[in-house]
């Protein structure tokens, strides 16, 4: 009896699962052409090209999504056997709520892992993929930035010709040992800057302990020195840690055996933690998400109205939504560790649930 119940509560939860997903990935997808298509509007390729990117797009967002999308599929999961009268039927050959919870959360709970181990790593190379291809078409493409273990390289257009700036060691916002390269547009060069250490705070770098070397015509070099010299650039310290802060690009499983690895390419520990708790996290918030869609509709075996459900899920959601928000600011601004705002909702969330549990257990 118990595999024919686990059999018949299983097919149906995932049936349920995959039904919501599907809605959400035609509604992603729509949404998400839009996108593409202003992005294409002025360049010369096939419809084709702009379905495709949003195609691989958006498997990434459904990731994220995903306890909304558990949480919802829960609700529509326990209110189908309750106004089919199933529910009754099985609390009356003595099955309890709980029971019945259990199956759906511990289902939710391994799903979650399988979509870390075996989902996430193909979604994260579509995002890669993405990216390069969007790069590609990119205006802004002849402005590059690159931080690894050797340190700072970038190259951008100025008015003149060209601006190229390496450094060998990046400290928050200061940088040491900094070259500045400047090349008019026959890429001949104009001058060489050497500083031993910058303030990269703004986009006027202040270099100090400065060497200046101007390449005058007939081959005559002029050297200047000089305690401080600003250098302008259209990159400052927290534009550029932006550009290394798109994890989406790595799986959960480069997270863990790269990690070290990442941190040597630039990569912000801090960040590192953030977003490896956040997907470490995961299986245990698609569990909390339906212990809370149990709490909602298995608290009674009568008909309710569905249209009263549904408010009172989209509350739940969009309270949840922002209470995730919320602990990500307060991580932020330092008054939680990052890694602590990742877990936050789901130890809040999961005490509430505990006791409504215990509460529908009895009913």
């Amino acid at each position: 009896m118990n595999k024919i119940l686990f059999k018949y509560l299983f097919t149906g939860y995932i049936s349920s699962i995959f039904k919501v997903t599907l809605i959400f990935y035609c509604l992603g997808l729509i949404l998400n052409l839009f996108e593409e298509i202003e992005f294409f509007k002025n360049i010369d390729v096939s419809i084709l090209k702009p379905i495709s990117l949003s195609a691989l797009f958006i498997p990434n967002m459904i990731i994220k999504l995903f306890p909304f999308i558990i949480f919802i599929s829960s609700m529509w999961f326990i209110i189908k056997l309750r106004n089919n009268k199933d529910l009754l039927i099985l609390k009356i050959h003595g099955h309890s709520n709980f029971k019945i919870f259990f199956i759906l959360a511990i289902t939710s709970f391994f799903l979650g892992w399988m979509i870390l181990f075996l989902i996430n790593p193909i979604t994260s190379k579509m995002v890669k993929y993405y990216e390069l291809t969007k790069a590609q078409y990119s205006r802004d493409i002849d402005h590059l930035v690159s931080i690894n273990k050797n340190g700072l390289w970038m190259k951008e257009n100025t008015t003149s010709g060209y601006q190229i700036i390496t450094a060998d060691e990046t400290r928050n916002d200061r940088i040491k040992n900094i070259s500045v390269f400047k090349l008019d547009k026959d890429f001949k060069i104009t001058k060489k800057i050497y500083a031993l250490e910058a303030d990269v705070s703004s986009n006027n770098w202040v270099l100090k302990d400065v060497i200046i070397n101007s390449f005058k015509s007939e081959g005559i070099v002029e050297t200047v020195f000089s305690e401080k010299f600003e250098v302008f650039t259209k990159y400052d310290f927290a534009s550029i840690t932006s550009l290394f802060n798109n994890f989406d690009t790595m799986s959960f499983i480069e997270l863990v055996l790269d990690y070290k690895d990442l941190q040597n390419r630039g990569y912000n520990k801090i960040l590192l933690d953030q977003n490896l708790n956040n997907l470490l996290s995961m299986p245990f918030f698609l569990f909390i998400m339906t212990a809370l869609a149990a709490i909602l509709t298995m608290n009674t075996l009568k008909k309710s109205n569905n249209f009263t459900l549904i408010v009172v899920g989209l509350i739940v959601c969009i309270a949840i939504y922002y209470f995730k928000d919320l602990s990500l600011a307060l991580g932020q601004t330092d008054r939680i560790s990052l890694s602590l705002a990742a877990w936050m909702p789901i130890i809040a969330i999961g005490l509430f649930s505990s006791i409504g549990i215990l509460q529908i257990n009895e009913k």
